[in-house]
């Protein structure tokens, strides 16, 4: 059996960078993903949540885990998230992201239909038993049916193939339970946390990592995070895990979820279009506003802005300032919102 890599580090759920026709931008979100993979993230989490992924059709989706397993050539593990409608396309797609080379897959509940315990064990239990690659079992309460402990620590037993959970509760008593009761049984069971806020008290008690939104903004900081968790510097991860806090307030609560985490990414130099998602004056607003604040926080911790080529070769304003050129770049993204208000 060959070899797999763990499980474990900062995986990054990205943005999908969209052009002025609402498709997926190849170039530019494969120079997002070098860019990422630069920073220092471990892993990516294509078709998250964060990435959006019910906003695209089952073939986008295939699409962007083509570019991204091609982009990423193996430099880092891809964990692709693969919920669909039903079990007999979600199987059918794990089959194919098999067939790609993906690390693993991440598979949220049933979403829409609110399940039973009983019932989010035999949907899972149904793909564990039929899929070729490894799952990781998605748990996000707050869009879909909560996967509660018990239904966790049964799949885990049963079937190795489910070989991680994702939990993106914020629980914290949740996942020490969780890992006290696999990791003894399973010590190739792996744990991820999607709450960004909690990243460090999560791997103080025995998280391998996390699935973290702030990753496809600032990956700087979620690395330097985990990797002073990771040698036991406290003091410089609590440190950190403050700013992180910061960023995600701003990010997360200024408008409605993911649509902050889009404006951010392009604060840092990426083109990343209109959403796919309406947006409300009052919305569109309030990203304005959040645009100002993101440049101001990354100004305070020195991060630059990712110019794009097209934009500065054979510029003879190619010494415009960091902060000009982010004003630019959101600038753009927030012409085209307020255009589609008018």
């Amino acid at each position: 059996m060959t070899h797999q890599p763990p499980i474990a580090g900062i995986f990054v759920p990205n943005m999908v960078p969209l052009d002025d026709r609402g498709q997926i931008h190849d170039s530019e979100l494969r120079r997002y993903i070098d860019w990422l993979i630069a920073k220092g993230v471990h892993g990516l989490y294509p078709n998250g949540s964060t990435s959006e992924f019910v906003r695209f059709t089952p073939e986008e989706r295939r699409r962007i885990i083509e570019i991204t397993v091609e982009q990423a050539a193996g430099r880092v593990p891809v964990l692709a998230g693969a919920a669909e409608a039903n079990v007999k396309e979600t199987l059918a797609t794990c089959e194919y992201y098999h067939s790609l080379g993906v690390r693993a897959v991440a598979i949220v509940s049933p979403i829409y239909y609110r399940l039973s315990p009983d019932n989010i064990y035999a949907y899972f239990a149904e793909i564990a038993s039929r899929t070729p690659v490894d799952v990781t079992v998605y748990n996000m309460p707050m869009l879909t049916s909560p996967i509660d402990v018990p239904t966790v620590v049964r799949l885990a037993e049963e079937f190795p193939k489910i070989i991680a959970i994702k939990d993106s509760s914020g629980d914290i008593s949740q996942m020490m339970r969780l890992i006290s009761t696999i990791r003894p049984r399973r010590p190739d069971f792996a744990f991820l946390t999607g709450w960004d806020t909690a990243l460090v008290p999560m791997l103080m008690l025995g998280c391998d990592g996390g699935t973290n939104a702030s990753a496809g903004v600032v990956p700087e900081i979620t690395r330097a995070l985990y990797d002073a968790a990771r040698q036991g510097r406290w003091d410089d991860a609590r440190r950190w895990q403050y700013r992180v806090l910061q960023y995600v307030d701003a990010l997360f609560y200024a408008a409605d979820f993911p649509e902050g985490f889009r404006i951010g990414a392009a604060a840092r130099g990426f083109h990343m279009g209109q959403s796919r998602q309406p947006l409300s004056p009052r919305q569109t607003d309030s990203l304005s506003h959040l645009a100002h604040t993101i440049e101001t926080l990354l100004r305070e911790d020195g991060f630059e802005s990712e110019r794009e080529p097209s934009l500065v070769a054979g510029d003879t304003a190619a010494t415009t300032s960091d902060r000009a050129v982010v004003q630019r770049v959101v600038q753009e993204v927030l012409q085209v919102l307020t255009t589609r208000q008018s």
